[in-house]
């Protein structure tokens, strides 16, 4: 697939600053931070994702003959501007946290160090990107959740927002921990398992339902699963389906993998039912899979119910994020360069403290407990700021400040979550593979305490700043309130 050139997907007033920036001959050196202010679905965590396709739009940054043409068409840019577009490239650097992480609210989870009339051109298309592969990354990290161990397949193509929110959907639910996807475009792009049935009409298109489940078995007899809710569950799709399994038994050929699926009615009750059915005729291996409007809430209560399904298809619920729509990322200017070469922090203030920025150039710090190698919390810091785990840490919020947990010194280890990704506009940074990425998420989810992952009410992970950059930002607060 060609790569997407997105140069012009942004907001018109990304551009009309880049002029003003231009014409005032104001093109100093900025950083930007983006960052979200809260979990979506009221989880414990987020899961980073979308950093590829980031690299991908940045690579191929480039105003066309047709794309500046067009802006001249709109009557509000120069020649001398449109000029300096068609000769744009990006040549700044670039850090992030790698896809897959578990991350937290008010961390930057992406840092662009650029000039200004660079680092405004790129803020939408990034924040789209992000804002949509976190989300769905998150989501169906909380459907595997609620899953506890069972198999889950993204099916939510034709219910996704358009082509490109199921295309890379499906790529972060993969990454979120689904096994799975139906969309066959997204597992030629990124390498991942497809997985599919068949529908309804299938059986319906034949004279009866046996012959639709016999001529589907004769065909994909290594994974024949039988949708049996076209007609009445119990009393005609799996007698039927167990039919066809005795016959194919009986004729000496084995199945791969095989089972029968349900998309309607009561799940707990029919795959009870349809379980014992399966049983006593002897098919004690073969899988009950789910569809049908599932999300992790339903899932947790299907569980609760003793349900016995052991595969499930989500999609709507899924693909869209149905309940939390949006991931709210942002993305902040937190410095700006003097003439001596230093990043002199800037701070957004706002009448909601939640809304107040952190300045400067950071970067963030993972304090793992050393013994059971579980997050403790993440250190916002400056990037030159180093730590020793072999002294005492002190951790305190930063909003309010008299909660404090003192870490021992030897009792925890650190890790810096953000790496180089361009520099000086060169991409250093080599994406993993999707697989690679979903195995590394995997990881991460289990450096989180369980109290953490839980559905409701989770327990949230800290994120605190070092004493210089909170003293930093006070200065900054309080200089505000002095004018």
């Amino acid at each position: 697939m060609n790569k997407q050139d997105l140069t012009l997907l942004t907001d018109l007033y990304e551009l009309t600053m880049m002029q003003g920036y231009y014409v005032k001959g104001q093109n100093e050196k900025v950083i930007f931070d983006v960052f979200f202010r809260a979990n979506p679905c009221n989880n414990g965590y987020s899961i980073c994702a979308g950093l590829e396709q980031v690299i991908d739009y940045i690579k191929n940054l480039n105003f066309t003959y047709e794309d500046v043409d067009y802006l001249r068409g709109l009557g509000i840019f120069s020649e001398d501007f449109l000029h300096y577009l068609s000769g744009f490239h990006f040549s700044g650097d670039i850090y992030a946290i790698p896809e897959g992480s578990v991350i937290f609210p008010k961390e930057p989870i992406l840092k662009v160090i650029a000039p200004i009339m660079e680092a405004q051109l790129v803020e939408t298309a990034i924040l789209t990107i992000l804002n949509h592969q976190c989300l769905i990354a998150t989501k169906a990290s909380r459907v595997v959740y609620a899953a506890n161990g069972d198999g889950i397949m993204e099916f939510g193509l034709r219910r996704a927002q358009g082509p490109d929110a199921g295309l890379y959907g499906a790529r972060a639910a993969i990454i979120g921990g689904c096994v799975g996807t139906s969309n066959v475009l997204a597992g030629q792009l990124f390498d991942v398992p497809v997985m599919g049935t068949h529908a309804h009409s299938w059986i319906m298109s034949f004279p009866d339902e046996y012959t639709a489940f016999k001529a589907y078995a004769d065909l994909y007899p290594d994974n024949c699963t039988l949708l049996v809710d076209t007609y009445d569950t119990l009393k005609s799709g799996v007698p039927n389906a167990i039919r066809v399994f005795r016959e194919f038994k009986e004729s000496g050929r084995k199945f791969g993998k095989y089972g029968i699926r349900l998309d309607s009615g009561d799940l707990a009750y029919l795959s009870k039912q349809a379980r014992k059915m399966l049983d006593e005729a002897g098919f004690t291996d073969a899988t009950i899979t789910a569809s049908n409007d599932l999300d992790e809430y339903l899932l947790h209560d299907l569980k609760m119910q003793g349900a016995a399904i052991n595969s499930w298809g989500v999609g709507t619920h899924l693909i869209t994020s149905k309940d939390c729509p949006s991931f709210g990322g942002v993305y902040k200017l937190a410095a700006i360069q003097n003439s001596e070469g230093e990043f002199i922090p800037k701070i957004k203030i706002s009448e909601n403290t939640e809304k107040i920025t952190n300045p400067g150039n950071k970067t963030i710090y993972r304090v793992y407990e050393k013994d059971s190698g579980k997050v403790k919390a993440d250190l916002i810091c400056f990037a030159d700021e180093t730590f020793d785990p072999s002294e005492d840490m002190l951790l305190f919020d930063p909003i309010e400040t008299w909660k404090k947990t003192k870490m021992p010194g030897g009792s925890y280890t650190l890790r810096e979550m953000m790496v180089p990704v361009f520099r000086n506009g060169e991409c250093i940074y080599q994406s993993p593979s999707v697989k690679e990425i979903a195995d590394y998420c995997r990881q991460e989810k289990d450096s989180l305490w369980e109290e953490t992952k839980r559905l409701f009410y989770p327990h949230q992970i800290y994120v605190d700043l070092s004493p210089r950059l909170y003293e930093v930002k006070k200065n900054l607060l309080d200089q505000v309130n002095k004018a």
